[in-house]
């Protein structure tokens, strides 16, 4: 499976929760709400779930995490994980902590 069907898979699998699929950054987007909680970027899945929250602990424990650089200029935003398509099986699980009510 191409990192593109992944990300439509996830997109399907959380339509449930009212995401839908747009652009950020150039790239592929996950939208909740007008406002994007995910991307699909240089190989990259990256997740907004918030410094400092467990969900952002947890995805940082992930080997190969990192936080998420979308110009690749050295300021990554702290709000973000970025997993690269070798951790493709963890996405979805990062993806519903992003968008599950808490």
């Amino acid at each position: 499976m191409t990192e593109d069907e992944h990300f439509e898979d996830i997109a399907d699998d959380l339509a449930g929760y009212g995401v839908s699929t747009g652009k950020m950054f150039g790239a592929r987007a996950l939208m909740l709400d007008g406002k994007a909680v995910a991307c699909l970027k240089g190989g990259m899945f990256a997740v907004k779930l918030g410094a400092g929250s467990p969900a952002h602990a947890s995805a940082m424990a992930i080997p190969e995490a990192t936080l998420f650089d979308p110009a690749g200029k050295g300021r990554p935003f702290k709000d973000w994980v970025a997993l690269p398509v070798t951790q493709s099986k963890h996405w979805l699980t990062v993806a519903e902590s992003a968008v599950k009510p808490s």
